[in-house]
């Protein structure tokens, strides 16, 4: 995908999976590629029209969850591309797991019941749902890999305030109840996701 300049452009920056440009230092413009990613690895061949449903999909869930948390998003220009509010993003990504499955099975299956400060229960197997949700948060990373952190690290290493972690874990958490909703009412199951949240003016 090629590199744009765009009109009052401050700063661009290029993800796994979108490209990001900064405008005015106020404005975020997004543009949802069609590469693919897995394990922190961009693969060579993209997938044809993937970010233009993965941008649809992004803008159908913060359109349906907006009245929990609001968010960054003010149009969606064109299928594949968002702008929105530019946010100081806080350094955790606050992962919510309602099932068993992916990175959290292979942390059980090694024989762990810990897993970023939360224990599992024993006598699990793959895919079973917890009792309740768990969040697992991860570090932001800007290049590399993210890592595994607890809600306790986080907050004495001064990545978010305590205060502050606090709203996100309540958010979080009522945005998978809201997106487990929506993917029940369509014959799926919401197994696991991530949120990123950002503050601007001291607000989430």
């Amino acid at each position: 995908m090629p590199v744009y300049i765009l009109p009052g452009q401050t700063g661009f920056y290029r993800g796994k999976v979108r490209d990001v440009y900064t405008i005015n230092n106020k404005w975020l413009v997004m543009i949802a590629s069609n590469r693919i990613s897995a394990f922190d690895v961009i693969l060579p061949r993209p997938i044809p029209f993937k970010g233009q449903v993965l941008n649809q999909i992004a803008a159908y869930m913060m359109e349906a969850t907006k009245d929990i948390c609001s968010n960054w998003l003010i149009t969606i220009p064109a299928p594949n591309v968002a702008v929105g509010i530019k946010c100081s993003p806080f350094r955790v990504e606050m992962v919510v797991r309602g099932n068993l499955t992916g990175h959290a099975w292979r942390t059980y299956a090694s024989g762990k019941r810990n897993l970023c400060g939360v224990t599992l229960p024993e006598g699990m197997n793959e895919n079973d749902f917890f009792p309740t949700p768990i969040i697992t948060p991860s570090t932001k990373a800007t290049e590399g890999h993210d890592e595994d952190i607890s809600k306790e690290d986080i907050i004495k290493n001064g990545l978010v305030e305590a205060e502050d972690y606090e709203a996100l874990e309540k958010y979080s958490l009522l945005l998978f109840d809201r997106g487990k909703e929506i993917a029940a009412k369509r014959g799926l199951i919401l197994a696991d996701t991530k949120y990123e949240f950002g503050k601007i003016d001291n607000a989430i």
